[in-house]
């Protein structure tokens, strides 16, 4: 299992004060998003072995769409793992040709695991 990406969020009109930081000042490289993605906004950045991606989001931290990115060897076991503790899921459309699927830790902290 390999982290794929991060992700964080920005409030909505901080996308410039998010690149000074990110791009300016860290000197990360600026990606785009694939065009398959339900939600044009935000940026994102290369990292090392992964991904940094900065979404928009208008809501309490409590709704936050944060969250961290496994890919894995077998996502469909790793699912079926899970639900047999009683973790919530919740399966999302494919991007970059990986299938995704949300879960939530027994804390509410949402992990996306992708994989083929």
């Amino acid at each position: 299992m390999r982290i794929h990406h991060v992700q964080l969020m920005i409030p909505r009109g901080g996308e410039d004060a998010a690149l000074a930081f990110y791009r300016d000042a860290l000197g990360l490289t600026r990606i785009p998003k694939p065009s398959d993605m339900p939600n044009p906004e935000g940026i994102w950045f290369a990292l090392a072995d992964g991904e940094l991606h900065l979404g928009v989001q208008d809501a309490s931290p409590a709704e936050t769409r944060a969250h961290v990115a496994l890919v894995v060897d077998d996502l469909d076991a790793l699912v079926i793992a899970v639900e047999a503790l009683g973790a919530r899921t919740k399966p999302s459309d494919p991007v970059a040709g990986l299938r995704r699927v949300h879960v939530w830790d027994p804390f509410g902290n949402r992990l996306e695991l992708m994989g083929a």
